[in-house]
C-alpha cells in the first residue's frame, strides 16, 4: 500500500516557520536591548532573520508541493509567518519594556536628544516640544503595536520580493 503525504497548506508552513523565526528574532532582541545596543546595526539582524524566515518557508513549501509555488501562495505564506513573528516580537516587547528594562525607553529619548542637539539649527524649546511628543508614542503599549505593524509590513515586501524570485506556478493544462 503506498502512502502519500498531504501537502501542507501556506498557513500552515507560515506559522510553523513564524513560530521559530519569532522566536530566533525575540532572542536576538533580548541580547540587543541587554547589551544597550538598540542604536547599533545590530538591530536590524532581526530583520535579516526574518527574510531568512521567509526564503526558507518559501523554499519548504515549494518543495513539499512538487516543486510548485504561485506567486500569492507564496506572498499569503510570507505574510502569515511575519504576523506570527511580529505577535511574538510584540509580546515581548511589552513584557520586556514593561518589566525587565523600563530604562530602555529613557535611554531611546536621550539618544534621539542629543541626536537633535548635535545637528544644531533647533532651539532648545522646538527640541523640548518634539521630545515631549515623542515621548508619548514611547508606551509599552504603542512601541508592541508598532513592532507588530512593522514586522507585517517589513515582511509583506519582503515576501513580495521572495515570491516574485521563487515562484513556480503549476501549469494551467498539464
Amino acid at each position: 500500500m503506498e502512502t502519500t503525504l498531504a501537502t501542507p497548506t501556506p498557513a500552515a508552513v507560515g506559522v510553523r516557520y513564524g513560530l521559530l523565526t519569532g522566536l530566533i528574532t525575540t532572542i536576538i532582541s533580548f541580547f540587543v536591548n541587554v547589551m544597550h545596543l538598540e542604536n547599533s546595526p545590530l538591530r536590524f539582524l532581526s530583520l535579516a532573520v526574518l527574510v531568512g524566515g521567509i526564503v526558507l518557508a518559501q523554499r519548504f513549501y515549494k518543495t513539499c508541493a512538487g516543486g510548485f509555488l504561485s506567486f500569492g501562495q507564496g506572498v499569503g505564506l510570507g505574510t502569515v509567518l511575519s504576523a506570527v513573528a511580529g505577535a511574538i516580537g510584540a509580546v515581548f516587547t511589552w513584557v520586556y519594556v514593561s518589566f525587565v528594562d523600563d530604562g530602555m525607553t529613557t535611554r531611546i529619548l536621550d539618544k534621539a536628544r542629543a541626536d537633535m542637539e548635535a545637528r544644531g539649527g533647533v532651539s532648545d524649546e522646538q527640541i523640548d516640544q518634539a521630545m515631549s511628543f515623542t515621548a508619548k508614542f514611547m508606551t509599552p503599549p504603542i512601541l508592541a503595536v508598532s513592532a507588530l505593524l512593522f514586522t507585517v509590513i517589513f515582511g509583506l515586501l519582503a515576501a513580495l520580493v521572495v515570491s516574485a524570485v521563487l515562484k513556480n506556478p503549476k501549469p494551467d493544462f498539464e
